[in-house]
C-alpha cells in the first residue's frame, strides 16, 4: 500500500473557523481560538498521521484588507506565504454566504497551482440545511474557479470533517512521511505556552486591548513534577496595563488561573505560571518590536 504525505493550507477571512478546524483535524489543540477575529497571528502547523498518510495542515492568519500597521502587513505576508509550495488549498467560508473578504482569499488561492477545496463552515448555525443548496450552486458557477471539491461542515461539532480529510487525500503526493508519526506540530513548547496565555487575554478583556497585547516567555524550566513558566504580557499603553491587571489584580489573576489550567492540560503536568504586564509603546507598528516578539519568523 502506498503512503501519501503533503502540505495543506487552511485559508480564509478572519474568524471563519480555521483554527477550530485545524484542532479538530489534528485531534489536539495546537492553535488557540476565541470569538474574536484575528486571534491567529502566526503560521501554525498541525500534523495528522494515520495509517497510510500524513497531512501537514497549515493554519494561517486571516487575510484582511483593513489595518495599516506593521502587524497587519505581517499577518497578510504570513497568510500569503503559507500558500507557497502546498499540495492542496482549503478555502473556508461561512455558511452565511460569500462576502468581499472571502473573494480576496479566493484570489490568493487562485494564483497557486494546487487544487482548491471549498469548505463551507458553520453549517450548524443554519436553520435549515436547504439553505446550503443556493450557496453550493453559487460557489460552483460564479466564483471563476473550479473547486476540486465542495464540503459543507461544522468545525465546532465535527460534522463532515472526516469527509474533508478524505477529499484531501487523493491530492497528496505518494512519498514518505515528512515528520515523525508522534509529532503534532512544528512549534516549540515555549511558543505554545505563549499562545495559551494570549488566548486567555483574548477571552478575558474587551475592546482593543487583546489586539495590543503580545506574550513573551521569559522562563521555561522543567523541575521534578513541575513546569515553571514566567511570562510577560506586553501592551502599548499604561491604560491597557491597568485594564489587564484589574482592580487589586483580580483580572490578571483570573487570566493566570485559566492559562495555568490550559497549560497543565497541554503539557500533562503541574505548572507554576508567573505572569507580569509591561508596556512597550506602539509595538504593533514597530518592526524591531515585532521581531523581538517572534513576528516575521514565518512570514
Amino acid at each position: 500500500m502506498s503512503f501519501r504525505s503533503g502540505i495543506v493550507a487552511l485559508v480564509g477571512r478572519p474568524n471563519v473557523g480555521k483554527s477550530t478546524l485545524l484542532n479538530r483535524l489534528v485531534g489536539q489543540r495546537v492553535s488557540i481560538t476565541s470569538r474574536r477575529p484575528q486571534t491567529t497571528r502566526h503560521r501554525i502547523t498541525g500534523i495528522k498521521t494515520a495509517a497510510g498518510y500524513q497531512i501537514i495542515y497549515v493554519d494561517t492568519p486571516g487575510l484582511h484588507t483593513q489595518g495599516r500597521k506593521q502587524i497587519n502587513r505581517y499577518l497578510n505576508r504570513a497568510a500569503s506565504g503559507s500558500l507557497l509550495g502546498v499540495d492542496c488549498v482549503v478555502v473556508m467560508i461561512a455558511a452565511s454566504g460569500w462576502v468581499d473578504q472571502d473573494r480576496v482569499v479566493l484570489d490568493a488561492a487562485r494564483d497557486q497551482q494546487a487544487p482548491v477545496i471549498l469548505a463551507i463552515n458553520k453549517i450548524d448555525t443554519l436553520g435549515s440545511r436547504s439553505q446550503l443548496l443556493p450557496l453550493i450552486e453559487q460557489s460552483s458557477h460564479d466564483m471563476n474557479l473550479e473547486f476540486a471539491e465542495i464540503i459543507p461542515l461544522s468545525a465546532r461539532s465535527g460534522e463532515h470533517v472526516a469527509e474533508l480529510e478524505k477529499a484531501i487525500l487523493p491530492y497528496l503526493p505518494e512519498q514518505p512521511a515528512l515528520y515523525p508519526e508522534d509529532q503534532i506540530t512544528d512549534r516549540s513548547e515555549r511558543f505554545l505556552a505563549a499562545e495559551l496565555v494570549r488566548e486567555q487575554v483574548f477571552r478575558s478583556v474587551g475592546d482593543e486591548v487583546p489586539y495590543s497585547a503580545a506574550v513573551a516567555i521569559e522562563g521555561f524550566t522543567r523541575e521534578p513534577k513541575l513546569l515553571r513558566i514566567d511570562a510577560v504580557i506586553w501592551v502599548e499603553k499604561e491604560g491597557q496595563k491597568g485594564i489587564l491587571i484589574g482592580k487589586q489584580g483580580t483580572r490578571l489573576k483570573g487570566i493566570g488561573t485559566h492559562a495555568r489550567l490550559a497549560l497543565e492540560e497541554q503539557f500533562a503536568c503541574r505548572v507554576y505560571l508567573g505572569l507580569w504586564v509591561k508596556v512597550r509603546e506602539n509595538w504593533t507598528d514597530d518592526e524591531r518590536a515585532l521581531r523581538s516578539f517572534g513576528f516575521g519568523e514565518d512570514g
